[in-house]
């Protein structure tokens, strides 16, 4: 890791006129602030679902019923999620993965609010673990929406917070050239750059409201 950000010399040219930074490259104060704000976000949905799962274990040794404070109704059920077979992908509870993960975020935003900089390889690696976060949540959702039948509103914070940081991480490494795309893409995504990450989560929101439609309505 290098403190000090690209010299103006370090912008090259690739085919189609895309400038590419060939050293390490900063980030301005919105998008570090983003990352921490958005990885903390992960964070504490992460750290009170590990402490509801470890409750709910407790409840269960003993033979006693836990209500959780997120147990809202039929349909918004943190308790009906936890103790789905999806909550344990990997063998142990996926909110143990998410405080790890949601760290380093917090970590890497609060290292670019002091004026740290990263070479591309590791933008584009922290882009393809977000790529597979995201790839997870989606998969989380449809498991929630279609076989689960019930939602967790902590793990829907935690959704919104992947897709965002996501998303603009995705939109800084194509304005910086370390993903390819046409000249038309690179000014389109710094115009627009709301319109992406608002449309992916209007679709969720879309689906969660017709997949429950009568509920929602009654």
């Amino acid at each position: 890791m290098t403190t000090t950000t690209a010299p103006r010399e370090d912008l090259a040219r690739a085919d189609g006129g895309t400038p590419v930074r060939r050293g390490a490259v900063g980030a301005g104060r919105a998008y570090a602030l983003l990352l921490v704000i958005t990885g903390l976000a992960g964070v504490l949905a992460s750290w009170v679902i590990t402490v509801d799962k470890y409750r709910l274990l407790e409840a269960e040794i003993s033979g006693d019923t836990l209500n959780m404070a997120c147990d809202l109704n039929p349909i918004v059920s943190c308790g009906s999620v936890m103790e789905s077979a999806q909550a344990e992908v990997f063998g142990f509870p996926n909110p143990v993965l998410g405080l790890v993960t949601y760290g380093i975020i917090v970590c890497v935003g609060m290292s670019l609010l002091a004026g740290a900089a990263f070479p591309r390889w590791y933008w584009l690696t922290m882009n393809a673990g977000m790529l597979f976060g995201v790839g997870f949540c989606t998969w989380l959702m449809y498991q929630s929406l279609y076989n689960i039948g019930a939602l967790c509103l902590w793990c829907n914070l935690a959704w919104v917070a992947t897709l965002l940081m996501f998303w603009y991480t995705t939109f800084r490494n194509i304005h910086n050239g370390f993903l390819p795309a046409p000249t038309w893409l690179r000014e389109g995504v710094a115009e627009f750059h709301w319109a992406i990450p608002a449309v992916h989560i209007g679709v969720i929101g879309m689906l969660v409201l017709t997949r429950w439609w009568n509920f929602w309505i009654g």
